[in-house]
């Protein structure tokens, strides 16, 4: 594995600290049963997405760990980073639950950090699997269809 730079050790602070942010400003939980759907949504792609790679194989930094495999099945079918596409559905549940422009803010740092983030991961996954470009000409990053 790559010993991690800066830059990633500052996306993964970004990440955390726009996550903490917005966990700190309103609730935990959805009480609206629309927003409430969301978040539970994205929990449960969350889920999905780390039993499918292995929680022993979860890394919250960009580069890839030595002996890691390229992951192409469960949420991986459809979308190359179902973890972020999780976090954004459960933050943005969130965020409408209990609006205010901070936490709109919160929101729309975390989707640029998590784009700016999977763009180093993706450029890390190219150089070590050879099928990954394949991979990610069949799959969408985050949203089905749309991204």
């Amino acid at each position: 594995m790559k010993r991690q730079s800066f830059r990633s050790y500052f996306l993964v602070g970004v990440q955390f600290a726009c996550i903490v942010a917005i966990l700190v400003s309103g609730p935990w939980f959805a009480g609206n049963s629309w927003f409430f759907t969301l978040e539970l949504s994205g929990i449960l792609l969350l889920v999905w997405a780390i039993f499918t790679m292995r929680i022993t194989r979860v890394n919250v930094f960009p580069e890839v760990r030595t002996g890691s495999r390229l992951v192409t099945n469960g949420p991986y079918r459809w979308v190359r980073h179902p973890m972020y596409t999780a976090l954004l559905l459960i933050a943005l549940a969130l965020v409408c639950e209990s609006f205010s422009y901070w936490r709109g803010f919160w929101w729309l740092a975390l989707c640029a950090d998590l784009v700016v983030k999977l763009s180093c991961e993706e450029r890390f996954l190219s150089e070590v699997f050879d099928d990954y470009e394949a991979y990610r000409l069949r799959t969408w990053r985050l949203v089905p269809w749309m991204f």
